[in-house]
């Protein structure tokens, strides 16, 4: 078995890499950074990358919701030799979502991981800026009033727990055709997550809500795009809300143990949020 993880240096990516060198699996691992590149927007870059493959860890073109690209990758990597599919998607995707469609359908083994939002949008990106600048814009509910004191909660997901779970589906029997709705191991209001980020870096961190409107267009002006911008949106009224607070059994059905705690990785991801040493 070879192993195409796409995606190396992203959040899951690079956590699947350390659990498979233990294994001893061979595996490339794949960015538009490596030695050998792989670009969703380069097609000219996908076969190479392919070369004696026979999984994928399939992690779809970030900040958008195209479907081409995955559909026309996965038949190639099927004629290439794949033979087993585990792709990265999320909660909450449509049942016609065109990249798990491309992967249902692709007549391989394949696997689909569902998981809510990660832990690690506080410390490796999203929410990090807000974090360090000492606020956090949210958009406000359906109804326009969500309060702090009534913010819905959220099992975010540590993203190791993810890698962890594809390495399983990718190098173990008894995953195929298998959807795996995954997520933390206890729901979290954002007044609970800042408070947890403050407990290990002495940071005060606010919380304001802006009109959803005024959310999606701070996104677009941030570079992400119209229709993704929407779909962010939209699934954080819906935490916020009170209507994304449900835990999922897919990490304990996979890994045998629950999923890590926010207080755990918050502890670990400190370094993060440290408050600079005035000289």
């Amino acid at each position: 078995m070879t192993i195409l993880v796409l995606g190396a240096t992203g959040k899951t990516g690079r956590r699947v890499v350390p659990p498979l060198d233990a294994l001893g699996v061979d595996y490339r691992a794949v960015s538009r950074r490596t030695e050998i590149r792989f670009d969703w927007s380069d097609r000219s870059t996908w076969a190479r990358a392919l070369e004696g493959a026979t999984a994928v860890y399939l992690v779809p073109p970030a900040l958008n919701l195209e479907a081409a690209e995955v559909a026309e990758f996965v038949p190639q990597a099927v004629e290439a030799g794949v033979r087993r599919i585990v792709l990265l998607s999320a909660r909450g995707i449509p049942a016609d979502d065109g990249r798990e469609r491309a992967v249902r359908e692709s007549g391989v083994d394949w696997t689909v991981l569902r998981p809510t939002w990660f832990s690690q949008n506080f410390s490796e990106d999203y929410f990090l800026p807000e974090i360090l600048a000492g606020e956090i814009v949210l958009p406000a509910g359906s109804n326009a009033t969500n309060t702090s004191s009534n913010y819905g909660p959220h099992p975010f997901i540590d993203a190791q727990d993810i890698a962890d779970v594809a390495v399983a589906a990718l190098t173990q029997d008894g995953h195929a055709g298998v959807t795996y709705e995954l997520s933390g191991p206890e729901a979290l209001t954002f007044v609970d997550v800042v408070a947890r980020v403050g407990e290990v870096s002495g940071r005060s961190v606010r919380i304001t809500d802006v009109p959803a409107a005024d959310y999606t267009a701070m996104l677009v002006q941030g570079g992400i795009e119209d229709a993704y911008a929407e779909v962010l949106t939209t699934s954080l009224i819906a935490i916020l809300d009170g209507h994304d607070a449900a835990l999922s059994d897919g990490v304990p059905s996979v890994l045998g143990h629950d999923g890590r705690l926010f207080g755990d990785y918050a502890k670990e991801a400190a370094a993060a949020w440290a408050i600079p040493e005035r000289g």
